[in-house]
């Protein structure tokens, strides 16, 4: 027994010391030999097929195949990934060492480069599978914004389906309006050619019009303590989708349709990266330790000269504006936008989302989007079961770990893309 724990020991030791970038090549290997093999490698193990979702999906649809459905994830993705990773630690090692001279933006650039790689060819074996992985980086941004105001500011707001529903809105009448031949808006007005370029603008006018509407939550909330920011938020959400569902110029309560096929793969993956530069350099700066301050006292920052009415109006609009921003992505990916679609239930899973993840961290927003959003896929065959599974796991976790998962981590990217030394101290 001792010698089995000291292999076991040793084993995850030298996987200790694969560097980012050796787990990317083996991700990238991973999902390579899915695309080109996976096929025959699920039918080989008697499934029916390839799985989509790591094998979950199969799993709840026929618990007979559970044993098969976990063979192919160990040999799919375990094995292919094991192998490479070990195999090429010194290799990948010494390639990060070589990448760490460069300048940070390099360097990042070559990471992000392997990662939507493996993320394309995972996304491009299924149209179901690039829908999730867009819906999941939306999430991601979501989930980010949400900590900024829940998290770093320790207020509870309630109201970014509000800001999500503003943004949505507003980038669809932008492209819907200008760039689309619709029954309900009249003729074009610009030719289609030039709605990619112009695209980002909607998606910036969306973030401004869910930050200027942060305001009227701001605003009368930091003029008061305790609770009211919850109260006066959850009051704004419903203001917000009752005012979209009584205005016919967005088509009211049936929804708004005909949203251009703009948001792909590139452009969502190149704006959630865009929002976790932005939001973990905010965070890190000097306002966002302000706000640290004003989280843990406020009485004491302001002792100190700490302007916090405005350090949290700044962050409540920062936070706004990223959710806007996601809004008008959601409705570009489904090509439909409804006001039933943000409310309670899309609230729930926003907030599920932060909290399992961990508050005040970066890698816990990206970890609680990633996995809810996932989870919540693979459990949709479950129907009304899936509402009673997924808020259980978070009671779970509420309990043993109140603050998440993952929670008061920052995200250093120079130390995240940093060489792994072996105990002898060599690269």
């Amino acid at each position: 027994m001792p010698g089995k724990v000291r292999t076991s020991r040793n084993l995850l030791a030298s996987y200790s010391r694969v560097p980012l970038l050796g787990w990317l090549c083996g991700a990238l290997i991973a999902v390579t030999l899915e695309r080109f093999a996976g096929t025959p490698i699920a039918l080989a193990l008697g499934l029916p097929k390839m799985p989509v979702l790591f094998g979950l999906d199969i799993m709840l649809k026929k618990p007979s195949l559970v044993p098969n459905s976990i063979l192919y994830v160990l040999v799919v993705y375990g094995l292919a990934m094991g192998v490479t990773t070990r195999s090429s630690i010194s290799l990948t090692n010494r390639l990060a060492t070589r990448l760490i001279r460069f300048p940070v933006a390099i360097t990042v650039a070559v990471h992000l480069a392997l990662l939507y790689t493996t993320l394309h060819l995972w996304a491009g074996i299924s149209d179901y599978r690039a829908l999730v992985l867009k819906l999941t980086l939306i999430a991601v941004m979501l989930t980010l914004s949400l900590n900024v105001i829940n998290g770093y500011m320790g207020e509870f707001s309630c109201s970014h389906p509000g800001f999500m529903a503003l943004g949505a809105y507003c980038a669809s009448v932008f492209t819907v309006g200008l760039f689309v031949d619709d029954r309900f808006f009249g003729a074009l007005f610009l030719p289609p050619a030039l709605g990619p370029f112009l695209f980002p603008i909607a998606l910036i006018l969306g973030g401004f019009l869910a930050s200027f509407g942060a305001l009227f939550v701001a605003i009368p909330s930091f003029r008061t303590r305790g609770d009211y920011l919850a109260i006066i938020s959850l009051a704004f959400l419903f203001i917000v989708k009752s005012l979209i569902e009584n205005l016919e110029f967005v088509r009211g309560p049936r929804g708004l349709s005909g949203q251009p096929d703009w948001a792909d793969l590139p452009t969502v993956f190149l704006w959630t990266v865009l929002c976790v530069w932005s939001i973990n350099n905010f965070v890190r700066s000097t306002i966002g330790k302000a706000l640290n301050a004003v989280r843990d006292n406020e009485m004491a920052a302001s002792a100190m000269t700490v302007d916090t009415r405005r350090t949290k109006i700044v962050a409540f609009l920062f936070a706004a504006f990223w959710a806007g921003v996601a809004g008008g992505l959601f409705a570009h990916v489904l090509r439909y936008v409804n006001p039933s679609t943000f409310g309670i239930q899309n609230l729930a899973e926003v907030l599920a989302m932060v909290y399992f993840g961990g508050l005040n961290s970066v890698y816990g927003s990206i970890v609680g989007a990633v996995s809810i959003s996932l989870l919540g896929e693979a459990l949709r065959p479950l129907e009304i079961f899936k509402w009673i599974i997924i808020p259980l796991l978070l009671i779970l976790v509420m309990i043993f770990r109140p603050t998440g998962l993952i929670a008061f981590r920052e995200l250093d990217v120079t130390r995240l893309l940093r060489p792994k030394q072996n105990p002898g101290g060599e690269g």
